[in-house]
């Protein structure tokens, strides 16, 4: 029998990036010279990857964005938080006991994420936090991103998982649907990004404090 794979999301999931993607969006939507953002946006923008992000600002500020216009603000976002990341970008209390204490015990991790596969990579080497991951894919990795079943299920592959015995961690309607549309559990976090109450997306559990995270409560979710 496989080792359980315990997946997460990475934004507002793993870590706390809000003040990073705020300055970079700012710096590249400032190219339109459109007005900034601010934290209470961030749960309508994050989630689906830079250029989403990025359209969803324009939108908000009433910029009616060209196919023309996109990809240069897509390289102005990428180049400013590649280059100024991890920035103050932090992992959530109790990530890092929590990552330690799953690893010791045989369990196998993975991040799922719509981010950028490059810039969550480097996010991840830059906090030193690579080595717990079996597998790390982004919003660009396959021709398909969350919650299309097929991005979980192919970091699952590389991960060397069985889907019997996965569960997703997330904190936004992606990650559930992802989770979902698979067949496996799912926890929710409620101190991410989700621009609804994560009790309303239907996870199987919601966790308040990495604390919460157990090898005991991840085989009760597959048991069950």
């Amino acid at each position: 029998m496989k080792s359980p794979l315990v997946v997460f999301d990475l934004d507002g999931t793993l870590l706390d990036t809000h003040a990073d993607l705020i300055v970079s969006l700012n710096h590249t939507i400032a190219a339109l010279k459109l007005p900034p953002v601010t934290y209470d946006d961030v749960t309508h923008l994050v989630g689906n990857g830079a250029q989403v992000m990025i359209e969803r600002a324009c939108k908000l500020h009433g910029y009616t964005l060209t196919s023309e216009e996109l990809p240069a603000l897509l390289q102005r976002f990428i180049t400013h938080y590649s280059e100024t990341m991890p920035g103050v970008t932090q992992p959530y209390p109790g990530l890092l006991a929590a990552l330690t204490t799953l690893r010791n015990k045989g369990y196998k991790l993975a991040v799922c994420t719509n981010k950028m596969e490059s810039l969550a990579r480097t996010l991840l080497d830059r906090l030193e936090l690579t080595q717990y991951f079996e597998a790390i894919t982004g919003g660009d990795t396959f021709t398909v991103r969350k919650p299309n079943a097929e991005h979980l299920i192919g970091t699952i592959e590389r991960a060397g998982g069985d889907i019997a015995r996965t569960i997703m961690i997330g904190d936004s309607i992606n990650d559930i649907l992802v989770a979902r549309n698979a067949g496996v559990p799912s926890i929710a976090v409620p101190f991410g990004y989700s621009d609804v109450g994560i009790e309303t997306l239907g996870p199987n559990r919601i966790i308040y404090h990495y604390d919460e995270l157990t090898p005991e409560l991840v085989e009760g979710l597959l048991a069950a």
